[in-house]
């Protein structure tokens, strides 16, 4: 062995083997272990270190290593100084890792019946090892899809592939299951550019859950940000990740993944030594500054990692880095992103992190999609994010479910949001397509249950009901959960198509939920992260029972397509004057006349058009009727040789046009658009 070198960070192979190199500012002497097979164990200490990175190179050695680290030096958690070597510690930096996460006394570097003594037991035996991984070559063929075109589609690999019955058992909940044919060709049949996945970084269950005998489904408790969950995949996860990417890259589709930087699976003081605990607790935590042995818990999940560290920094930019290149990502949605810029005083739009994700040219050609929240203090931060950044946006989640659901003085917080939400995004430079628009996303209600329940009922997830959102702003038409009664499922259906319809209706990026095209239920579970099992993964025997909302959504997302004007990619006040014509945005009242802003106070219905000139004169109409009875909307006359047709009418009993004048039935959405007579 030679001393190496300090960069870069993790194990990299050459032809005469592997240099290993550790960031730890208080380590006194860091180990590095070797495994084999069985219990054989090598342990070389890395002598070399520069700049606080420990470092080394091992001749002899290659891709298929197994190894892990065990840091020597100060222990007194008053200090919030962790050192523990019995502990075996995963690389920050490892492609892979191998073997499953068991739960035992070992893992935790302190003794339970006193938490001030180290525990001397080997935790070697518990956790997963580290392996070195030979270098991927950069994918090709990324789609590119413009932000003005982006559908969104979130889904969760394993919950969508469980049960799908094109699919054997070897496929079922792995990223090859996501790359079968079939499941493919459905992808593409409903229109949308980009999945969504939820998290693929390597996770463990948290104690609790495994203590109940579950699992953590959705994924939100990474351990290593560089590998891929092993759960997802057979005998080579990185190979099988990317042959997955590739597929849907073949197929025109983005890969988005969402992934968590936020905190990381070691949990509170009393959670599991398993990486950065261990390695460095104050350069990668942020803790209390009066008592440096608790947490920062601004992400409720005992734990905050210190963005301000220039080595976390490092760390969040080279994964993203790999991630998008050598793994073939196209974009990325930061769970609880609030934490990526925030400084011990609060959030911050110019924290470094974000300047340099926003400035890293090899992230310039990617998507990046901020949750604009996390529990912390100060931190809800809708609108706050700087270019190129979009954001989620519950504001439009929130005032389509109440204006549907028939609240009071909602109209006008709608139309905000039908618009893009100007209010939100645009003072910081960003365009429309920056709100990424939602009715329902893996947290919370599914579509199908927004609409049949207006209670959770939560207890399959162990801790009495009391977890999950109380404020869903539902609506089960008045009866709770599944009926038999004709005319309360046609009234469900006709509630979640016009979320839907407002959804593909509307300017910015929309998001739909998987399954939400054919009813997907959680039976009112709406936080279903501990249920991997039948309650969270997608019934496909739904898809029968439901093709003709299928098709409805399907026609939704065509007619998006095709109807620039709904989704402008400008934010217009009045009148936009374009290089190819001008777009001329007018809100009306049913009698025709144009809304007042006293109209948006009151009233449960109101229209939207939009008319572009441009050597000819095109015009839109979407017709909004929260109300309970049929209203008679007047339209204004169409352009010379043309005349007012119906698109889409989400009412069972269809859309009645007479002249410029049209029956809008109660609880409906209508779209029309001009055209050409005869």
């Amino acid at each position: 062995m030679d001393a190496g070198r300090p960069a870069p960070l993790g194990a990299t192979p050459d032809t005469d083997g592997v240099n290993f190199a550790l960031y730890s500012s208080v380590a006194e002497r860091v180990e590095l272990c070797l495994f084999g097979d069985g219990r054989d164990e090598r342990r070389i200490e890395l002598e070399a270190c520069t700049d606080d990175v420990w470092h080394g190179f091992v001749p002899g050695i290659g891709p298929g290593q197994h190894y892990g680290y065990r840091v020597h030096g100060p222990w007194d958690p008053h200090l919030g100084l962790r050192c523990n070597p019995a502990k075996l510690l995963i690389d920050p930096y490892a492609r892979l890792l191998d073997g499953e996460f068991r739960w035992d006394d070992a893992v935790f570097d302190y003794l339970s019946e006193d938490p001030d003594r180290a525990c001397g037991l080997d935790s070697a035996w518990f956790v997963p090892k580290s392996v070195v991984t030979s270098p991927v070559v950069a994918t090709e063929n990324k789609p590119a899809v413009p932000w003005a075109e982006t559908i969104f589609y979130e889904l969760n690999v394993r919950g969508y592939t469980m049960r799908h019955p094109a699919l054997d058992e070897s496929e079922r909940g792995t990223f090859r299951g996501l790359s079968n044919a079939n499941v493919v060709a459905y992808l593409k049949s409903l229109g949308v550019t980009s999945i969504e996945l939820l998290p693929m970084q390597a996770f463990v269950d948290e104690h609790h859950l495994a203590k109940l005998r579950l699992r953590n489904y959705w994924g939100y408790n990474t351990i290593a940000f560089f590998a891929p969950q092993n759960r997802y995949a057979g005998a080579e996860p990185i190979v099988e990740f990317r042959d997955m990417v590739r597929t849907l890259h073949d197929a025109g589709l983005e890969v988005i993944l969402d992934v968590v930087f936020n905190h990381t699976a070691e949990g509170d003081r009393y959670g599991p030594a398993l990486s950065f605990r261990g390695i460095d607790n104050l350069a990668y935590y942020r803790v209390e500054p009066d008592t440096p042995s608790e947490y920062v818990n601004d992400t409720g999940t005992g734990n905050t990692v210190n963005t301000d560290r220039p080595v976390v920094r490092q760390l969040v930019v080279d994964a993203l880095r790999y991630w998008s290149q050598d793994m073939g990502v196209d974009g990325f949605r930061f769970d609880l992103a609030t934490v990526l810029g925030r400084h011990g005083n609060g959030f911050s739009a110019t924290h470094p992190l974000l300047r340099e994700i926003s400035d890293d040219p090899a992230l310039g050609n990617v998507k990046l999609i901020a949750e604009p929240w996390d529990p912390g203090p100060g931190g809800y931060q809708l609108g706050s994010f700087p270019p190129p950044f979009a954001e989620w946006n519950d504001r439009f989640r929130d005032a389509a479910r109440r204006f549907w659901r028939g609240d009071e003085h909602m109209s006008g917080e709608l139309a905000r949001r039908l618009r893009g939400s100007s209010d939100l995004f645009e003072a910081s430079g960003r365009r429309p397509a920056a709100s990424v628009n939602l009715v329902s996303a893996h947290d919370g209600y599914t579509l199908a249950d927004v609409a049949a329940y207006e209670r959770r009922y939560n207890h399959a997830n162990g801790e009495n009901n009391r977890d999950g959102h109380s404020h869903n702003y539902s609506i089960n038409f008045g009866v709770e959960g599944p009926t038999d009664d004709n005319r309360i499922i046609a009234a469900r259906a006709r509630h979640r198509l016009n979320l839907l319809a407002t959804l593909f209706f509307s300017q910015g990026t929309p998001l739909l939920l998987a399954g939400d095209e054919f009813g997907q239920t959680q039976l009112g579970n709406n936080n279903a992260y501990a249920q991997d099992n039948e309650t969270a993964w997608l019934d496909w025997g739904l898809c029968e029972r439901n093709e003709g909302f299928i098709d409805s959504v399907r026609d939704l997302i065509r007619l998006r397509k095709e109807t620039s004007l709904v989704h402008f990619g400008e934010y217009v006040h009045g009148v936009f004057e374009g290089d190819d014509g001008d777009v001329t945005i007018n809100w009306i009242n049913p009698d025709g006349g144009p809304r007042g802003e006293g109209d948006w106070r009151f009233g449960h219905a109101f229209g939207l058009l939009i008319d572009e000139r441009d050597g000819s004169h095109r015009s839109v109409a979407a017709l909004f009727n929260a109300w309970r009875d049929a209203l008679d909307f007047r339209l204004p006359a169409a352009p010379a040789g043309q005349e007012w047709r119906v698109e889409f009418c989400s009412a069972i009993e269809g859309c009645d046009l007479a002249q410029d004048t049209l029956a809008v039935e109660g609880r409906s959405i209508v779209l029309l658009k001009t055209a050409n007579c005869g």
